[in-house]
């Protein structure tokens, strides 16, 4: 039996239609920006395996540390005990966090990194003997699947199952330069009910909801207002820390600076699973008490793993080299530029339109995104996302999806779509003709759409 049908048989894959699903391709080999099936195939890894790989696959430097550490300690207890690893880490993170961001906890994965923000957020007012139990959150955001993260994320098929067992949460549109004043106009009016815990946000970019974009600047006022308030903030970076907007974090971009920030993904350049929950001093403070039932009852058997913690030190001393700093300048750039080719061929056409956002209307001056009739396009750091216009409505089970998987596919790149919506956020290493190599597959594959 071959492993495709042993797969079939033994496992159930995340995210997936299981109902007459495809054999899956079968992966036996990563090296660089490409990942090697059993048939001799190579595949451009252009989403960097659900955005977590920043290095490239295999990377020399981060299996060499790695192998070291395995030899040193594998993982030990860290509920009263610890190791260099995870203390050295954590005070690298914070060397590179907003300066008031305090302690670090440790977790698993992006959605439990959100779980511990969100019981965090709730113990710290209960500690005080308050009751403040709503979240504010952004409208189509994604923060994971955990019944917290599913909480506070947009209601949505992810969550249609668990709708009724989910906790209230109030929702705003993310702000844009046409609703900005009703948008802060309805966060204070849910702040005046006093009962507000917190604010939860992926900060510039919402990974899950499409790729979907907006400006720092009304990032910020929002988080004034909350800090105003004496609202706790909460920046889900879990997508877009590490570099992917083209600052380390997205928070960089901004004047005001979150309470809590949520980590994973990038953290150990895509080796080992891994959460990060930092917070300001303030919320630690709360839980320090001579009465014990105020203590942060919360744990993973696999917390602050040591090996991780290797991988993610040493994907730290790739992120610091300058070499890479000019690697997510490229890719930046390179965006950007394609952003522009896009927009010039469109114009000869006549369907051209330049936007700030992509949902304004056409002939909108500002640069950021384009449209086609085929396709908007939007870029920001490292991340560029295409939105095919179809006459299905449904994102998420638009049937487009298999339609752009299978083209790229056998040009041999690895696009997985969200519904209608591709994009690229590819390995830091990759070169410039890589990225040429996958811009040309884009431009045929538009071509075709808009024939």
């Amino acid at each position: 039996m071959t492993i495709q049908k042993k797969d079939k048989k033994y496992v159930w894959h995340p995210f997936t239609h299981q109902l007459n699903a495809k054999y899956p391709i079968n992966i036996i080999k990563g090296k660089g920006v490409y990942l090697y099936d059993d048939k001799g195939n190579k595949y451009i890894d252009a989403i960097s395996s659900w955005w977590v790989n920043l290095h490239g696959h295999c990377n020399p430097y981060i299996s060499k540390k790695v192998s070291q550490q395995l030899s040193e300690l594998e993982h030990s207890i860290f509920s009263d005990f610890t190791h260099p690893w995870a203390v050295t880490l954590a005070e690298r993170l914070l060397g590179h966090l907003p300066k008031n961001q305090s302690k670090i906890f440790y977790s698993d994965n992006g959605s439990t990194a959100v779980e511990v923000a969100l019981k965090m957020s709730l113990q710290y007012w209960s500690n005080q003997d308050l009751s403040k139990t709503t979240f504010i959150a952004f409208e189509n955001g994604y923060h994971g699947d955990t019944f917290g993260g599913m909480s506070v994320g947009a209601r949505n098929v992810f969550n249609n199952a668990f709708e009724k067992l989910l906790f209230d949460v109030k929702h705003i549109p993310i702000p844009t330069k046409q609703n900005f004043v009703e948008v802060k106009n309805k966060l204070t009016e849910i702040i005046k009910t006093n009962k507000v815990a917190g604010f939860i946000f992926e900060p510039l970019v919402q990974g899950a909801a499409g790729m979907k974009m907006y400006e720092a600047k009304y990032l910020d006022e929002l988080i004034l207002i909350c800090n105003q308030n004496k609202i706790i903030t909460i920046a889900d970076e879990v997508m877009t820390g590490f570099g992917r907007t083209g600052k380390m974090f997205a928070c960089d971009n901004l004047k005001h600076k979150p309470d809590v920030i949520c980590l994973s993904k990038g953290l150990t350049g895509g080796y080992f699973p891994l959460g990060v929950t930092s917070c300001a001093e303030f919320i630690y403070n709360a839980f320090l008490s001579e009465d014990k039932t105020k203590t942060f009852f919360h744990g993973h058997s696999y917390t602050a793993n040591a090996t991780a913690c290797s991988a993610a030190l040493a994907s730290l001393d790739l992120l610091e080299k300058k070499e890479t700093k000019a690697q997510i300048k490229m890719i930046e750039k390179s965006h950007i530029a394609f952003v522009k080719k896009l927009c010039s061929h469109s114009e000869e056409r006549g369907i051209y339109s330049n936007r700030t956002d992509p949902s304004l209307p056409r002939r909108q001056a500002g640069f950021v995104g384009m449209t086609t009739d085929g396709a908007r396009v939007r870029s920001k750091g490292t991340i560029i996302a295409f939105e095919l216009n179809t006459k299905e409505h449904s994102h998420y089970l638009n049937n487009a999806a298999e339609t752009i998987t299978d083209f790229f596919l056998k040009k041999g790149i690895i696009l997985r779509p969200l519904g209608n919506i591709f994009y690229l956020i590819p390995p830091y290493i990759i070169t410039k003709k890589q990225l040429n190599f996958i811009y040309g597959a884009i431009e045929e594959f538009l071509e075709r759409v808009d024939s």
